[in-house]
């Protein structure tokens, strides 16, 4: 099975280390995954030297997992297509391009940042059964504890509820 790992444009230094430790690559063993791509951004790491510039992978293999790791790629949606379980940083892109193709989500909050929006947005999609979110420190037991069947599925996309938003607040009827 494959796991990818996601940070999105910018870095995430502390989930692309945590993500290549042994507790959370046996964890990830331990649940049947021998796969891992990470999408590490400009993160710093053990191995950001050697991870090219432009799409160009670093493979390696830790604890029974092969591992793959790359900057940016232009989209992401194949990736995520192709795994079993993503695990992302918190932000509100990644988030949703993940739940709109289905996948078993596992949140990652970014702790050091100024304001807490991205545990407010984790916690409200958790709430609604979308997806699990931790910490880093909580990762690997939240992924040997992670049941992707008791994931409550993720609306389609339906662009009518925005217009009928905008119509009403425009004062629009369609009735007349």
């Amino acid at each position: 099975m494959l796991a990818f790992v996601t940070v999105g444009s910018l870095s995430f230094d502390p989930l692309v280390q945590a993500v290549l430790t042994p507790a959370v690559l046996s964890s990830l063993r331990l649940k049947g995954y021998t796969q891992l791509v990470i999408q590490c951004g400009n993160s710093s790491f053990e191995f950001a030297s050697a991870v090219g510039e432009k799409g160009e992978t670093f493979a390696l293999e830790r604890e029974g997992v092969s591992i793959e790791i790359w900057k940016f790629r232009p989209m992401l949606q194949k990736e995520c297509e192709k795994a079993d379980l993503v695990m992302s940083h918190a932000g509100a892109g990644s988030i949703l391009d993940v739940l709109r193709v289905g996948r078993p989500l596992i949140v990652v909050v970014n702790t050091t940042l100024l304001d807490n929006h991205q545990q407010e947005l984790a916690d409200a999609l958790a709430d609604l059964g979308h997806l699990q979110h931790c910490t880093i420190p909580d990762l690997a037991q939240t992924i040997e504890s992670f049941q992707p069947s008791s994931i409550v599925p993720f609306p389609a996309f339906d662009g009518s509820r925005f217009s009928n938003v905008l119509d009403e607040h425009m004062g629009y009827s369609r009735n007349l």
